[in-house]
């Protein structure tokens, strides 16, 4: 499908599969539950594990976070590649998407693709990687197992013959200011 039809699946509530700033990933409105519920049972993802969010700016981190250490903007302002950060709490975001704790992972995408796709729909996009779970992450698209192709109902073809880069960093940051790597 071409970028309008996906983010009209989007705005319905639908699944996608598209290129991110890093792998392939499945995408939903991150918002919707039934959404994040169907990526789940896609994956085979077990519920308390949760997804990596896009978001455009931080104005709309702003909304959706409630309180973070200021050092975040600092962070992302200074990374020199994509940075997901885990925030201590969200509010108006599906539930499926946070972890046990509440917290949420988020990233400000650069990507021109999928700030498109977040700035149509005014919400921010799960980003989850577009394999099974326990499975590798597939560098191209021609790697993503048919099951997830066949199980969205949307596939974003743009970039289909480029490799991707590797999956984000991925540091949490407390209140406080402390700071946790979780994937370098």
């Amino acid at each position: 499908m071409n970028l309008e039809q996906t983010i009209e699946v989007l705005k319905n509530g639908g699944t996608i599969l598209y290129p991110t700033d890093t792998i392939w990933g499945i995408g939903c409105d991150a918002t919707n539950e039934e959404g994040c519920n169907q990526i789940l049972k896609l994956k085979n993802r077990p519920e308390e594990k949760s997804f990596i969010l896009l978001m455009d700016s931080f104005q709309m981190l702003e909304k959706y976070v409630p309180e973070f250490n200021e050092v975040c903007y600092d962070l992302v302002d200074l990374a020199d590649k994509p940075l997901t950060i885990i925030y201590p709490t969200s509010k108006g975001l599906a539930s499926s998407v946070s972890g046990k704790d509440g917290s949420v992972a988020i990233r400000i995408t650069k990507d021109p693709i999928c700030l498109k796709l977040i700035r149509a729909i005014r919400k921010p996009i799960v980003s989850t990687s577009a394999n099974l779970s326990n499975q590798p992450s597939p560098a191209a698209f021609n790697e993503i197992n048919t099951i997830i192709k066949e199980g969205v109902d949307a596939v974003l073809e743009e970039r289909l013959i480029e490799k991707m880069s590797v999956p984000s960093q991925i540091i949490k940051i407390d209140l406080d200011g402390s700071v946790k790597i979780i994937r370098g």
